[in-house]
């Protein structure tokens, strides 16, 4: 299994498209800067057949550390969730977009 990166990105970019290497690049940091603008805006992002990304805030709760027990204040932060299309879900298990799960599958 490899990672994608950028570059690998900007390569399918480049040989689907037919623009340059220096525009295929161009275009996926322009569509990478949109989208996290969108998210820094608190909006939420759909990608179609894809699926949605969010921004969530969490509160301020009790921590502990693990080595020695003292109880740690955890300040409220934001965080990123992502929940996948129903497309996305069924491509990943193997199946078509109608298909139903295995039979003992537990979801």
């Amino acid at each position: 299994m490899s990672t994608v990166t950028r570059a690998t990105l900007a390569e399918h970019i480049y040989d689907q498209v037919g623009l340059s290497r220096h525009e295929s690049a161009d275009i996926l940091e322009d569509i990478l800067e949109r989208m996290a603008r969108t998210l820094e805006a608190g909006d939420t992002l759909k990608i179609s057949g894809f699926g949605t990304f969010s921004v969530r805030q969490k509160g301020q709760r009790t921590g502990r550390n693990p080595k020695t027990g003292v109880e740690v204040p955890i300040l409220p932060r934001s965080v990123l969730v992502f929940r996948p299309s129903q497309l996305l879900r069924a491509h990943v298990n193997g199946q078509s977009a109608g298909q139903a799960p295995p039979e003992g599958d537990d979801e």
